[in-house]
């Protein structure tokens, strides 16, 4: 597939989005928009996210990893991109951050909703072991022998099914964080169970796992506490 050029001209076409590749203004590497975050310049100058892809205007896209935002703020590559002087606050990458963390928070409520996401450690063991999880969620701060037992699970699904992959994990916030952000959905353990909006869930905590560029993959396998 061709590359499309490093800038676009909106984001009001998705179908586009979907078709064409896009280039990290950064790596000067072309992979789709899923794996990519759009900039654009706000009316009054200033760079802003576009996580959804919406925004009006000329946009510019860079890979989805925290360090590569800083990179592109140290090396002034917003204003040669978007062919406009704009003004980039220093804390963008903190913003985009923020931001991700909101898009996950909204989806498990979506995904609460629709009856796919569940919490409590009795639930995500019989989740995981009937095969209805798509993904498993820990507080970062939780107990390590509540990891290990739900760990436990997650092998005895893989050895039992033959998968080639793990059930995913994620220790993404603390339990204090949650409690701010969440209030009373906040939880110790949780599991995104299969469908389209507990796989979206899934999908957001991958990307937002990817941004923080742990170097961990959103798969775990071994027991022990996930770390972030």
């Amino acid at each position: 597939m061709i590359a499309a050029a490093t800038v676009d001209d909106g984001g009001a076409d998705d179908a586009e989005l979907v078709v064409n590749d896009r280039t990290c203004i950064v790596t000067r590497e072309a992979t789709s928009p899923e794996m990519l975050i759009r900039f654009v310049a706000s009316p009054a100058g200033d760079v802003v996210p576009d996580l959804k892809r919406q925004l009006p205007g000329r946009g510019c896209w860079i890979k989805g990893e925290r360090a590569l935002i800083d990179t592109a703020i140290k090396r002034k590559l917003f204003t040669r991109a978007l062919k406009t002087e704009v003004s980039v606050s220093p804390d963008l990458g903190a913003l985009v951050d923020r931001l991700l963390v909101a898009d996950l928070l909204g989806m498990m409520s979506m995904a609460r909703k629709a009856g796919q996401f569940v919490t409590g450690a009795t639930k995500v063991d019989a989740a995981i072991r009937s095969g209805a999880a798509a993904g498993v969620f820990h507080a970062a701060d939780a107990a390590a022998d509540g990891v290990r037992k739900i760990d436990q699970a997650r092998k005895a699904w893989r050895l039992g099914t033959e998968a080639e992959e793990d059930i995913p994990s994620f220790a993404l916030l603390t339990s204090a964080e949650m409690d701010e952000l969440m209030g009373q959905n906040a939880f110790i353990h949780a599991a995104a169970l299969a469908g389209q909006a507990g796989e979206g869930v899934v999908k957001r905590a991958n990307m937002l796992k990817r941004y923080r560029n742990s170097g961990q993959s959103g798969a775990r396998s071994g027991a022990g506490r996930p770390e972030l």
